[in-house]
C-alpha cells in the first residue's frame, strides 16, 4: 500500500524534491491529538491523568515528543519550587495557567477543553502511525481520567488511519455484493448457455493472476489502483463470456468438440485479442499522466486484461469442453443422437429461428433495424449530444480535498471537524529558506518584516511562525544585530523547539497560517495566494545569497489539480489517437479503423454532459474515465465489427450481416455489459462519496457504451461499408469500361 506524496507527484519532479526532501523529512511533524472535554480541565486530577498518559505514550517507537499543559506545568513548577511534578491542588494549577496565558493559550483554548499532542515525524510510515495511534488509545484508557470527562483521539494521522481501515473493510463488502449482483445478472441474461455462472470464477482466476503479477512487477496498491479490480472484472467477464458463447454456438452447430474448440479459438481468439490490444492502447494514455498513482493504475490495467485473456482462452475454453463431456444434462448431445432431419436446410432454418426467437436477440434485431432506417436522425442526434457534452465537461469541477471523499458522518471526520471548531483549522504555506548562515541577523530581520507584511496585506494569511518568534521571545522582543548574539540565543532555546525551524547551518523554515484554505478558497485560490507571495518576494527580496522555496500540502494539491485537468483531456485524446492508429495497423483499412472509434468519441462527450448534469466532480478516480470508456467501449464495437465482416464473408448482405451480428454476438455483449453494470452498481452502496461517484459514472458510461454499440454503431457501420462498396463498384465499373474501350481500340 502507498498513500504518501509519491502517489501524487513523481519522485524526480522538483515539487517532490522540495516537499518530501526539504520539508517533510526535515521539518514536518504530524500529531495525534488527544482532546479532553469537561466542566473544568484546569484541575489536579485531570493534569495528573494527562501526565500518566504522556509517560506511557513517550515509550512508543516513533514518538518524537509529547506536548501538553501537564508537561508545561511541571516545567514551570520546577522553576518555581525545584520540583518537577504536578501540584496537588486545583488552585495551584489555575495560578500557573492564568499566570502564563501566552504559553497555555493554544493548549487550553478555554477552561472546558484541553489539547495533548503526540508528535511523530512527517515521514512516518503507515504502520508506524497505526502503532502510535493504538498506543495512544491504550494510554487514554489506562490514564484514569475522571469519569465525567470526554476524551477524543483525533488529528490528521488518526483520520488517515481510520479512513484506510474504513475503505478496506467497505471494499470487501462491496466486492462481495458485486459478485452477488454478477451471479444474478448472469443467471438472467446468459441463461441461454449451459454453466452460465462459469465466466465469474474464470475472471476471478485472472484477478488472482493479476495480483501475482503485481508482486513480481512491483506495482503498489493505492487509492486509485483499488478501483482497477472492478474494471478488470468487467473486462475479464466479457472475454470469458465471448469464448463461452462462441464455443456453445459451435458445439450446437458442429456437434464435434474438437472442431468446436478449433473454430472458437480461430475466430473468437483473434477478435478478442484485437479488442484487448485496442483496450491496451486506450490505457497506454494513462502513462502520460504526471500523477504516479494514475500511471500505476495504467500498468495494473494492462497486466490485468492480459491475465484475464489468458484465463479465458486457456482455462475457460478447456473447462467448457471438459464439462461438455461429463455433463449429465447435455441437450446438445441428446439432439445429435436423434435422427438427422431429411432436409439439413430446414434444420438450419429451425436453429436460426430458435436463435432469433430469444428475447434479447429479437430486441437487438428490431433496435438495429430501427436505427438503420432512421440513420441520419440517429447519427445527427448522437453527434449533437456529444458536442454539447464536451462543452459542459469544461465546467465540471475538480475535487482533491480528501475529507470530501469519506462519509461525512464517519466518527474520525466528525472528531477532526470538532477539533477544528474548537482549535481552528491550520492549513499552511511552508517557505524553505536556504541561507549561508542561519544566525545571519539580516535574514532574521527580513523574515520578521516579510511575515508581518504578508499577515497584514493578505486576508487569507492569519499569522506566521518561525525561529524569529523564539529569538524575540528570548531577547526581549527584538532581533539582535550580530550573528554571535543570535548564536548565543540559539544555545538557550531547547533543541525540540529549535528543530522545528532550523536544519543544520543553512536552512530555515517559515510557516504561514492560511486557516482552512482548502475548504474556503479551494485549490485555485491557494494557487493565487502562492503567486501573490512570490510576487511580494520580488519587490521585498530576501538578502543576497538567500533562496526561498514555497512548498507544503496545499502546494502539492495545486500540482495534482493541474495534472488532473490538463492531463485528463490530453490522456483521452491521446488514447483515441493510439486506438485509431492501432486499428489502422491491424486492419490496414480506414473504415475498420474509424468505425469502432467514432462511437467511443461520442460516448466520451455524452459522459462529460452526464457528469455536469449530475453535478459530479472529477476526482483521482473519475479523472481516468476517458481512458476507461475507450478501453471498455472500443472492445464492444470491435467484437461487433469482427462478427459483421465474418457474416459478410459467408455471403450475407450488409443489412443481413449486421442483423445477424446483433442477434448472435449481441446477447453476449449485453450479458458482459450487464454483468459489468451490476458489478459496479454495488459501488453505489459505498459510504464513501469518491467510490459512489465513481460507481455512478462508470455504470452510466458502460450503459452509454452499450447504447452506442447497438444504436450508433450499426448505422455507422452500414453507412461506411455501403459507401466503400459503392466506391469499389464504381471503380470496378470504370476499369471494366476502360478495358472494353482498350479491347475495341485494339480491334479497330
Amino acid at each position: 500500500m502507498e498513500s504518501g506524496t509519491e502517489t501524487f507527484v513523481g519522485k524526480d519532479s522538483p515539487l517532490y524534491q522540495d516537499y518530501d526532501h526539504l520539508y517533510q523529512k526535515i521539518f514536518q511533524t504530524q500529531s495525534i491529538v488527544v482532546m479532553v472535554e469537561g466542566n473544568d480541565v484546569e484541575t489536579a486530577d485531570v493534569m495528573k491523568a494527562v501526565d500518566r498518559l504522556e509517560h506511557q505514550v513517550q515509550a512508543t517507537n516513533g514518538v518524537i515528543e509529547t506536548t501538553s499543559p501537564a508537561s508545561l506545568i511541571k516545567q514551570i513548577n520546577y522553576k518555581m519550587t525545584g520540583k518537577s511534578k504536578i501540584p496537588d491542588t486545583d488552585e495551584e494549577i489555575k495560578a500557573i495557567v492564568d499566570g502564563n496565558p501566552d504559553i497555555f493559550g493554544q493548549l487550553i483554548p478555554d477552561n472546558t477543553h484541553m489539547i495533548i499532542s503526540v508528535v511523530m515525524a512527517g515521514s512516518a510510515s503507515e504502520d508506524n502511525k497505526e502503532d502510535i495511534l493504538a498506543s495512544t488509545k491504550e494510554a487514554v484508557s489506562l490514564a484514569d481520567f475522571p469519569p465525567s470527562y470526554n476524551i477524543i483521539v483525533t488529528g490528521d494521522p488518526a483520520f488517515v488511519v481510520s479512513m484506510n481501515d474504513e475503505m478496506n473493510s467497505s471494499m470487501g463488502v462491496l466486492l462481495g455484493l458485486s459478485a452477488v449482483f454478477m451471479v444474478i445478472v448472469l443467471l438472467i441474461v446468459f441463461r441461454h448457455v449451459r454453466w452460465c455462472l462459469l465466466p465469474l470464477p474464470i475472471v476471478l482466476l485472472g484477478i488472482v493472476y493479476t495480483f501475482g503479477a503485481m508482486g513480481y512487477v512491483g506495482i503498489p496498491m493505492s487509492m486509485v489502483s483499488m478501483a482497477a479490480f472492478p474494471i478488470l472484472i468487467g473486462l475479464g467477464i466479457d472475454y470469458a463470456i465471448q469464448f463461452h458463447n462462441r464455443l456453445e454456438e459451435e458445439l450446437q452447430e458442429k456437434g464435434n468438440k474438437k472442431a468446436a474448440v478449433i473454430e472458437t479459438v480461430k475466430h473468437t481468439g483473434p477478435a478478442v485479442l484485437t479488442a484487448l490490444v485496442m483496450t491496451a492502447l486506450g490505457f497506454i494514455s494513462l502513462f502520460t499522466s504526471t500523477v504516479p498513482m494514475i500511471r500505476d493504475f495504467g500498468k495494473l490495467l494492462m497486466i490485468g486484461i492480459l491475465m484475464c485473456y489468458f484465463s479465458a482462452i486457456f482455462v475457460g475454453v478447456i473447462t467448457i469442453s471438459l464439462f461438455d463431456k461429463y455433463s449429465d444434462k447435455n441437450p446438445l448431445r441428446k439432439a445429435l443422437s436423434k435422427i438427422k432431419p431429411a432436409n439439413p436446410e430446414k434444420k438450419k432454418k429451425s436453429e436460426d429461428g430458435d436463435e432469433s426467437g430469444r428475447l434479447i436477440g429479437r430486441i437487438l434485431q428490431k433496435t438495429t433495424s430501427l436505427t438503420i432506417k432512421y440513420d441520419v436522425v440517429v447519427l445527427g442526434v448522437a453527434l449533437l449530444l456529444c458536442v454539447g457534452g464536451l462543452y459542459l465537461d469544461r465546467s465540471v469541477p475538480i475535487q482533491t480535498d480528501v475529507e470530501t471523499f469519506v462519509p461525512q458522518d464517519m466518527p474520525a471526520l466528525v472528531n477532526l471537524h470538532h477539533m477544528g471548531d474548537i482549535m481552528g483549522d491550520s492549513d499552511e504555506l511552508n517557505l524553505i529558506i536556504k541561507v549561508k548562515d542561519v544566525a545571519d541577523p539580516d535574514v532574521l530581520k527580513w523574515i520578521d518584516q516579510f511575515s508581518e507584511h504578508e499577515a497584514e496585506s493578505n486576508s487569507h494569511i492569519y499569522g506566521s511562525s518561525s525561529i524569529v518568534d523564539l529569538v524575540k521571545e528570548y531577547n526581549g522582543g527584538v532581533i539582535p544585530d550580530t550573528s554571535q548574539e543570535i548564536k548565543d540565543i540559539y544555545s538557550e532555546i531547547p533543541e525540540s523547539q529549535k528543530d522545528h525551524y532550523i536544519y543544520g547551518n543553512n536552512m530555515l523554515l517559515l510557516n504561514f497560517d492560511i486557516g482552512n484554505a482548502v475548504a474556503d478558497i479551494k485549490v485555485t485560490g491557494i494557487e493565487e495566494l502562492r503567486n501573490i507571495v512570490k510576487q511580494d518576494m520580488q519587490w521585498m527580496p530576501a538578502p543576497p545569497g538567500t533562496t526561498v522555496t514555497i512548498t507544503g500540502n496545499s502546494v502539492v494539491y495545486i500540482e495534482v489539480i493541474s495534472a488532473l485537468t490538463s492531463g485528463r483531456i490530453a490522456m483521452t485524446f491521446l488514447g483515441l489517437i493510439l486506438v485509431l492508429a492501432g486499428l489502422l495497423i491491424v486492419y490496414k483499412d480506414w473504415v475498420k479503423a474509424l468505425v469502432p472509434v467514432i462511437p467511443m468519441l461520442i460516448v466520451i462527450g455524452w459522459s462529460g454532459g452526464v457528469m455536469s448534469l449530475l453535478n459530479i466532480s472529477y476526482t483521482p478516480l473519475t479523472a481516468t474515465l476517458g481512458a476507461l470508456i475507450l478501453g471498455v467501449g472500443s472492445e464492444y464495437a470491435i467484437l461487433m465489427m469482427e462478427r459483421y465482416f465474418e457474416e459478410k464473408e459467408k455471403g450475407a448482405s450488409p443489412l443481413e450481416a449486421i442483423l445477424m451480428t446483433s442477434s448472435k454476438i449481441g446477447s453476449a455483449i449485453v450479458a458482459s455489459g450487464a454483468t459489468t453494470v451490476f458489478g459496479f452498481m454495488a459501488l453505489l452502496a459505498s459510504p464513501f462519496p469518491i467510490i459512489t461517484d465513481f460507481g455512478t459514472v462508470t455504470v452510466i458510461d458502460v450503459l452509454l457504451a452499450l447504447l452506442a454499440t447497438f444504436v450508433v454503431f450499426p448505422p455507422l457501420m452500414i453507412t461506411f461499408d455501403t459507401w466503400r462498396d459503392k466506391r469499389k463498384g464504381a471503380r470496378k465499373a470504370e476499369k471494366q469500361t476502360e478495358t472494353k474501350k482498350q479491347i475495341q481500340g485494339a480491334k479497330i
